[in-house]
């Protein structure tokens, strides 16, 4: 891409709407993408957060996640795993991975997700977040998650994409089997 043949058509506090020959988009005014947690408690239950989202006018379920970089510069994918779950959800993980990196909305911004796995959780206060998110965690058993997730879509909730790719993956370290990328 030819940094100089794109023009800024608006820059607010956190996103910049950049413009590319036709091509409008989206990028992050501070901070390099977003973390998503798929943590594992040790009695095999997944974490999730239910929050409303304004760009979709519901309540959502999602994994955990938080912006990489945005309160200081260098953070790690990891680093902001831990804070963002801790801020969240209340738990504080042990251990955590990165499992993989690719484009969020590639059609819509330039951000990356990382998918950072969280283990050995404990659970130190309740959770929701900083002043005036109103985060609900949840901590749903992996094995009754598929049916607890079409039971709130029937409630009226929007359920992001990515919980899915979550439960592929704690499904796997629940079955001993996930040997995440070095």
């Amino acid at each position: 891409m030819d940094q100089a043949s794109i023009e800024t058509l608006h820059e607010g506090r956190f996103l910049r709407l950049l413009k590319d020959g036709r091509w409008e988009y989206v990028s992050r005014v501070r901070g390099i993408g977003g973390a998503a947690i798929v943590a594992v408690t040790p009695a095999r239950e997944i974490v999730l957060v239910e929050q409303y989202r304004h760009p979709v006018q519901a309540r959502t379920i999602e994994l955990p996640a938080g912006i990489v970089g945005d309160e200081s510069d260098g953070e790690s994918p990891e680093l902001a795993a831990e804070r963002e779950l801790e801020e969240e959800t209340g738990f504080r993980p042990a251990q955590v991975e990165r499992l993989m990196q690719g484009p969020s909305a590639p059609g819509l911004t330039s951000e990356s997700t990382y998918l950072v796995l969280a283990t050995g959780l404990t659970r130190i206060h309740a959770g929701g977040g900083v002043a005036g998110e109103d985060i609900v965690p949840h901590v749903v058993p992996l094995d009754e998650a598929p049916d607890w997730l079409v039971g709130q879509m029937q409630a009226g909730l929007l359920i992001e994409p990515k919980v899915y790719a979550g439960l592929f993956f704690a499904a796997r370290v629940a079955a001993d089997a996930l040997v995440p990328p070095r």
